[in-house]
């Protein structure tokens, strides 16, 4: 069975900057999920979402926009937005795990709520011809919320339903739950994609032996953490390529040019990259001592002597 690998958006780092280097230096990636529009009640899409989502920043790769909201009016305007530029699919996000947002019910704070999620799904598909696609977990605060949506989701041509074998009360912690996700797989019939905690080649072999029906496989923090991960699983490899920290540079040093310029001041494109390291630090062979000296470097000239140190050292 051929294998689809997906990007499962995460807020501020799968950024259209992000990923087209990615795309230019590592691929294995089909399709990448654009981080959520989030509306706050106003009909008004950011210039922050406008750039992310502009045609010309996305030339060479597959996005999908991706909304996050619990209310039909916000989500036609997207939809609206997102068609003007000539997407025609809107991923919805009911995975969000972080109380800031579940509070709000939205992300996997709506999962409990099926009515709402009907309310909506109803007039996205009687007032406008998108195609709508699901990201999920499997609820919030238990694992079987998710079986009562999917007879809802069942009444609408979802495209498919990408689900993180987590609940959102869990955040990122503890493991993925394969025995709920496979509990899923016998209460629908719609097209399933697998998320959660692909970080290796042999996770990945883990997860096909457990589900080998499912032919789409979404990767988050395993594709920051490690890169070349989405190439090696479709290469069915676990060897590295021998130039492996020459390419790791190029695309470490593309992306923090490209942040450089594009955010003001010393401070957030430190406070930027040491996102990034958090998960890019966990493929070097002491993640901690990698992660300590970067965070260690308080200005550009440090943290470009701390890069190259730490590349040097591999």
């Amino acid at each position: 069975m051929s294998v689809t690998l997906l990007s499962s958006p995460l807020q501020g780092f799968t950024d259209f900057r992000f990923r087209n280097a990615f795309h230019h230096y590592f691929g294995g990636i089909d399709t990448f999920y654009a981080p959520y529009i989030r509306l706050n009640g106003k009909l008004v899409i950011k210039s922050s979402y406008k750039r992310d989502l502009q045609p010309e920043n996305n030339t060479s790769l597959h996005l999908i926009p991706q909304v996050m909201t619990n209310d039909a009016d916000e989500f036609l305007f997207v939809v609206k937005y997102i068609q003007e530029l000539g997407y025609k699919e809107l991923n919805w996000n009911l995975g969000c795990p972080y109380p800031m947002v579940t509070k709000q019910g939205m992300g996997s704070g709506l999962i409990c709520n099926p009515a709402k999620i009907d309310h909506i799904l109803d007039r996205a598909h009687s007032e406008n011809d998108v195609v709508v696609s699901m990201k999920m977990r499997m609820g919030y605060e238990t694992s079987e919320e998710i079986l009562d949506v999917f007879p809802i989701l069942a009444k609408y041509p979802i495209k498919n339903i990408a689900i993180h074998a987590r609940t959102g009360k869990q955040l990122y912690k503890g493991g993925v739950d394969l025995d709920a996700f496979e509990r899923c797989m016998a209460h629908t019939e719609q097209k399933l994609y697998y998320n959660g905690d692909i970080t290796s080649v042999a996770k990945f072999r883990e997860m096909q032996a457990r589900f080998p029906s499912i032919d789409h496989w979404m990767i988050g923090r395993g594709l920051i953490a490690d890169p070349f991960l989405p190439s090696m699983i479709k290469n069915d490899t676990t060897t590295y390529p021998e130039d492996r920290w020459k390419i790791f540079a190029e695309f470490h040093e593309t992306i923090y040019r490209e942040y450089d310029a594009s955010l003001s001041g010393p401070t957030p494109i430190r406070m930027k990259m040491l996102g990034f390291w958090e998960y890019f630090s966990q493929s070097f062979s002491n993640p901690h001592k990698t992660y300590k000296k970067i965070k260690k470097a308080g200005n550009a000239k440090n943290y470009e002597a701390a890069v190259n140190e730490i590349l040097k050292n591999e």
